[in-house]
């Protein structure tokens, strides 16, 4: 049965098991009277809730920087600064990494329930008190569709030239999910497109095999959707393009990450992910060879990429609060130059991962 048609006998089961409940969220001090909050988002296998309702369930003040896109919380402590987008929270001098990014949903700053009850509790000179009558199954949700896709984001026996092979290209966030917002208003869903189209356009222009983007303008996806797509198009590789707000605007430079080699669970032993580990050194490689500063590339579990042997990487292009990123992620040309390496480490990934298919013949006619 193919990827395809198994998709779409099985996909409404997974989804008729995996529906969550509407949330209610109880939180407050403990010993007073706790807040009810009716409006609960599931994303990511967590639930998330407004920040503004959070603040006064726990008697903390905080407010919206418009100017550099950060929201601030008076602790006594120090004050507490995160930014749509970003995954840390900076306090003080401190900065820490946080499990889910605050998100704009429905027009209003929602924070997971992670991040209030491992980052806010310990600000707090009483004990929190929080309470989610309806929290997403550890089994079911985004994890129970990371787990079905797992299955179908396998690696195909790749095409017999290199002009052949299947690229799909996923340019983050989008429509009412802006992502990272840095200096000067600049969204991160803006760039992440435009990269994305114009290492779109480098593809199209030199193999004859289908290039797919998840989405091709300013609109929202969920996660399933991205997945989907990349299972229908039966690709090579996943290429997912971000870019960060980070507080720090010394911070720069682009960074590369795939999923861990062996994840818990043993999930990942059944495939081979070194193949993303590959593909990352070529993207790594080719980008530090046309002037990009790039970091050394992570294993890190991360939800865009799922789950699977299909070779992927996620590409952090860059800092959006960083003038010097910025000016390179918003300029013409330099998107070019970045598009141009990114197009370059896949072609020389494709072209070492066929020279190897190729090696076991040649040894066997010598």
């Amino acid at each position: 049965m193919s990827r395809c048609l198994l998709l779409i006998v099985l996909l409404p089961l997974l989804l008729l098991c995996s529906t969550p409940a509407l949330a209610l969220v109880e939180i407050g001090l403990l010993g007073k009277e706790p807040l009810l909050i009716e409006e609960v988002y599931q994303r990511e296998g967590t639930s998330f809730v407004g920040i503004d309702e959070v603040l006064t369930a726990l008697e903390l003040d905080g407010d919206w920087d418009s100017v550099q896109h950060i929201y601030r919380i008076r602790t006594v402590f120090g004050t507490a600064t995160i930014s749509p987008g970003s995954q840390f929270v900076k306090i003080g001098d401190s900065i820490t990494p946080i499990a889910h990014r605050p998100r704009f949903i429905d027009g209003r700053l929602r924070v997971s329930e992670a991040f209030v009850r491992r980052q806010l509790a310990p600000l707090l000179t009483t004990p929190l008190h929080y309470l989610n009558h309806d929290p997403p199954q550890v089994s079911g949700g985004d994890d129970l569709l990371d787990r079905f896709f797992s299955f179908l984001l396998r690696r195909k026996a790749p095409g017999s030239e290199l002009g052949q092979r299947v690229v799909v290209i996923d340019p983050g966030h989008g429509g009412q999910d802006p992502g990272a917002i840095g200096l000067h208003g600049s969204k991160e869903k803006d760039v992440n497109l435009d990269i994305g189209q114009r290492l779109e356009k480098l593809l199209k222009m030199h193999q004859d095999a289908p290039v797919v983007l998840t989405r091709n303008d300013d609109y929202a996806l969920d996660r399933q959707r991205r997945l989907e797509i990349v299972a229908e198009a039966a690709a090579d590789a996943l290429i997912s393009l971000h870019t960060q707000s980070l507080f720090s605007r010394e911070a720069s430079g682009i960074m590369l990450f795939v999923q861990p080699q062996f994840e818990e669970g043993g999930i990942e032993e059944m495939f081979d992910p070194a193949s993303s580990l590959r593909l990352a050194t070529a993207l790594h490689e080719t980008l530090g060879a046309a002037g990009f500063p790039v970091h050394e590339i992570r294993q890190q579990t991360i939800l865009p990429l799922g789950r699977g042997d299909l070779p992927r990487v996620l590409v952090e292009m860059g800092n959006l609060n960083n003038a010097d990123d910025l000016a390179i992620l918003q300029d013409p040309t330099r998107q070019q130059d970045l598009a141009r390496a990114l197009f370059d480490g896949l072609q020389n990934y494709f072209r070492a991962q066929q020279e190897s298919a190729h090696e076991p013949k040649s040894r066997s006619s010598q």
